[in-house]
């Protein structure tokens, strides 16, 4: 397939969904090609300039477009262009295929169901350390073609959600992982494998001088590997295995299993790419995390209170739940389908949850028989009930772990937003402000 520059240019294009990725492939591409803009929600646009381009859904049903850029947000399935986008699937492209067309840097790209954003995050930092020109975009917030001052030695880290690589067609990246994978955006996506599919399209793009970083012991990316071949070098990271380096790490925000399996995978990959070890300890024993990911809020005597606010699904909760003893686990919001709690028995006795939100059947079923719980009409009166607990039990080590297991769209526009009101609540009830 043609990838040379003149790839996207000159060609009549239907940019779908406005969002911060919408907008951005519009300002890289308005000079290059003639672009047209369409958004379900278009009356929500303010902007003059963006206005002026945009064409009425009737016009788009009876025009040809050479491609369409499609934002990873929209879901050809359920969407006011769905019959439209089915007849036209082979022209849909995403902002990755239009960045891959126009420039030949380096990309570390990270896909996975967890761990995404705090690996990108920490390899980032390490690159910035190591003076190298590295550029963060992807699914953590910051569209690749927002990326100014791009030269050739810059490197791109990017984060890829299974929506972006489901329409991406020809974007290849150098070094690409698969963290792990299990159960999530099966409403999107239908089916478990379609959504194993979908990040294996990151391996399956690649050239034979490329390298996968895969999980060792993933069962589903175990599978996926022995049912098809890939024409990159694949490397698996053995997670399980000790590690020399990790014992000289003193930052206890790496005493989880998932924040030590995403450090693992950097490791492999910094094998690819020559840096300073001494300057790599330094900036992995400063690394403070992001918020709302496993983030410690409040430590002090024998309590500790986490806020995990990201966490969507039961495995991105599992290694918090593992690490901690006599652990006050509050979870609930809108369940992942097929979404499962697998974890072993020895762990039951250590926890009590308290269960909130829309879905708290799903969250019962899962929890009965295993795990004590108690339900709430919402998150308020939860940790209301959880801190008069803990201020009766001070003699012995306690935690606080806000890790809901669900999305969070019945009550909070987002996980940030459900993270924040969180920390609001903490410091309404522990300080009284």
């Amino acid at each position: 397939m043609n990838t040379k520059l003149d790839f996207f240019s000159n060609k009549k294009i239907l940019i779908y969904g406005l969002g911060k990725t919408g907008l951005s492939a519009f300002e890289f591409l308005k000079k290059k090609s003639e672009v047209l803009l369409f958004d379900d929600f278009e009356f929500r646009i303010k902007n003059p300039k963006i206005k002026k381009k945009l064409i009425d859904y009737k016009k788009i049903l009876n025009s040809t477009f050479d491609f369409i850029i499609l934002s990873p947000g929209i879901n050809i399935k359920k969407c006011k262009l769905s019959k439209f986008l089915k007849r036209n699937l082979k022209k849909i492209y995403s902002d990755l295929d239009v960045f891959y067309a126009y420039f030949n840097n380096d990309c570390i790209t990270i896909t996975g169901t967890n761990g995404k954003s705090t690996t990108c995050q920490l390899l980032y930092e390490i690159l910035c350390d190591q003076n190298f020109d590295v550029r963060l975009v992807g699914n953590i917030g910051n569209p690749i073609l927002s990326s100014k001052n791009i030269n050739k030695k810059t490197i791109f880290i990017v984060e890829a959600s299974s929506y972006q690589l489901e329409y991406s067609k020809i974007f290849k990246s150098k070094y690409a992982a698969i963290l792990n994978l299990s159960p999530d955006h099966i409403e999107r996506h239908e089916t478990l494998n379609n959504y194993v599919k979908s990040k294996f399209k990151l391996l399956k793009n690649q050239t034979n001088k490329s390298f996968a970083f895969l999980k060792k012991d993933d069962f589903l990316i175990s599978k996926e590997l022995r049912s098809n071949k890939f024409p990159g070098r694949i490397i698996k990271v053995d997670t399980k295995k000790n590690n020399i380096f990790l014992k000289k790490i003193s930052n206890k925000y790496f005493s989880t299993e998932t924040n030590k399996e995403n450090l693992l995978f950097i490791l492999e990959i910094l094998k690819k790419i020559e840096i300073k070890k001494n300057l790599l300890l330094k900036t992995i024993q400063k690394f403070k995390g992001l918020k709302f990911r496993q983030q410690i809020i409040f430590e002090k005597k024998n309590l500790t209170i986490i806020n995990d606010s990201k966490s969507t699904s039961f495995s991105s909760s599992l290694s918090l739940l593992k690490k901690y003893q006599n652990i006050h686990w509050i979870l609930g919001g809108i369940h992942k389908k097929e979404d499962k709690l697998i974890l072993s028995k020895k762990y039951f006795n250590e926890i009590n949850a308290y269960i909130y939100g829309s879905d708290k059947n799903f969250f019962i079923k899962n929890l009965k028989g295993k795990i004590k719980y108690k339900i709430f009409e919402n998150l308020k009166d939860a940790l209301k009930k959880v801190l008069e607990i803990t201020k009766k039990n001070r003699l012995i080590n306690q935690t606080i772990l806000f890790s809901p297991s669900a999305a969070s769209f019945d009550t909070f526009k987002n996980f940030e937003d459900r993270g924040y009101y969180f920390n609001r609540l903490v410091k309404k009830y522990l300080y009284g402000n």
